[in-house]
């Protein structure tokens, strides 16, 4: 293995919604996630987050797992409706507890927390709301995420340096506004882009808010992929620049550049040159936007190939297989390299507007029984996080600022649409007895990051 910078930083990351349970615990309200897993068949075999991991009330075990670890950093999430049931009013004093008796565990363990305070579950009432269009589709929303932020911080900010605004904003809009795989479950196809603006525009008065409070390093967190091209074909090469200015230029380059990307491939005219083709874009949103940032988070997975699209395909892009390669349970490719690429493009891409770069999440999901002596040989895993390692390394030897790696995730959670189907732990948790049981993942990592130290 190479040997990372001096300083560089390793951690593991979750989310409250995955991982809490409690969901009428001390005061929180519910949640667009809460709605959506109660629906019948919007889950996989209708799996419930009622419990999920129970770490809601088992978070000092949690903490205890990450001491041994030797993490220098826990990034969770802050569950919105547990500080504020309906979205809006006064802090829930029993949801913020909860956070303050967690960050101040960690502290004393020797981690450091890094909060994110927008992981998807939005308050109900917020989507509810009967005077407008519901969601982030409302522009008022952003508000009322800037004063949830400021609430936050002024509870936890002398304890919390590192923060994260959103988690993914693109699947998000994506699969919650666009195609309905996830909360709230709209399918408003191309009309979903201002659950995209106002996430950004949220984020931005986030930014705000946290540096008032006196937040000392504020992140915002993109999931990238890089936009592979079927063939050399100049239609594929189009589908290729088409994908890419959704899933990456959408959610990058107002943050850095203060402009959206052209977005003409969809019909919507040169937005790069002329915001107002984008009419839920007002004047002041592209500058409170562009907020200076100390870091951008890396969420890296795979990378997506693309295809000119049949004639009906709604959108100027389909998504292709990639030939031959391995694949995780999720059905995932496994391309290391594509970690490479895509902090050497956004390295090359975005120059000096790019703030150093954090691999937020990087992880498999891998369902390994344990063997008769109850240990648990995810091999694969192993063999997973090695390489995206080395790949990381790559992109420092060629130029990349990137100063910290988490894994996804610490524990087997509640995955979203696939419930508990999908285990992307270093820790098995066990849905019955909520047992934890580090598997041989966890062991490596511990390894790495002390021979790295």
């Amino acid at each position: 293995m190479p040997r990372l910078p001096e300083g560089f930083a390793w951690g593991v990351a979750t989310s409250a919604f995955q991982i809490e349970g409690a969901p009428d615990e001390d005061g929180r309200g519910p949640s667009v996630w809460d709605a959506f897993v109660d629906t019948p068949g919007k889950i996989r075999d209708g799996h419930t987050a009622r419990t999920a991991c129970d770490h809601y009330r088992r978070y000092p075990e949690d903490v205890a797992l990450m001491k041994d670890l030797g993490v220098d950093y826990y990034r969770f999430s802050v569950s919105w409706p547990r500080v504020q049931p309906t979205g809006t009013g006064p802090a829930n004093a029993p949801g913020l507890d909860f956070y303050e008796r967690l960050v101040d565990a960690l502290l004393e363990a020797g981690v450091k927390p890094m909060a994110t305070l927008y992981h998807w579950d939005l308050p109900l009432a917020l989507e509810d709301d009967a005077d407008g269009p519901g969601g982030w589709l409302d522009r008022d929303t952003a508000h009322r995420f800037a004063e949830y932020a400021r609430l936050v911080a002024e509870r936890l900010g002398d304890r919390v340096d590192h923060w994260i605004t959103l988690n993914e904003p693109f699947e998000h809009m994506a699969l919650g506004y666009a195609l309905g795989e996830h909360a709230p479950g709209r399918t408003l196809l191309l009309d979903a882009l201002p659950a995209a603006h106002h996430q950004l525009l949220g984020h931005g008065l986030a930014t705000a808010a946290l540096r008032a409070a006196g937040a000392g390093h504020v992140m915002l967190t993109n999931s990238y992929t890089p936009a592979v091209p079927f063939s050399g074909n100049e239609s594929d090469l189009a589908a290729a620049s088409a994908y890419d200015a959704l899933h990456r230029g959408v959610f990058t380059d107002p943050v850095l550049l203060g402009r959206y990307p052209d977005l003409s491939a969809y019909g919507l005219g040169d937005t790069a040159a002329d915001p107002s083709a984008l009419p839920f874009v007002k004047d002041g949103d592209l500058a409170a936007i562009a907020q200076p940032l100390d870091g951008l988070g890396v969420n890296y997975y795979n990378p997506t190939r693309l295809a000119a699209p049949a004639p009906e395909t709604v959108f100027p892009f389909d998504i292709a297989e990639f030939d031959h390669a391995p694949t995780t349970d999720f059905d995932w490719p496994v391309i290391p390299s594509g970690l490479t690429q895509t902090l050497v493009d956004l390295t090359r891409d975005y120059g000096e507007a790019l703030p150093p770069l954090w691999v937020t999440e990087n992880g498999c999901s891998y369902d390994v029984a344990p063997g008769p002596d109850g240990a648990i040989d995810d091999h694969q895993r192993i063999d997973f996080l090695d390489a995206h390692v080395r790949a990381l390394a790559d992109a420092l030897d060629q130029g990349a600022d990137v100063r910290g790696y988490l894994v996804w995730s610490l524990l087997d959670n509640f995955e979203w649409a696939e419930g508990r189907h999908q285990k992307f732990g270093l820790v098995d948790v066990d849905e019955q007895t909520q047992d934890r049981t580090p598997k041989a993942s966890y062991h490596w990592y511990r390894s790495l990051i002390a021979d790295q130290a």
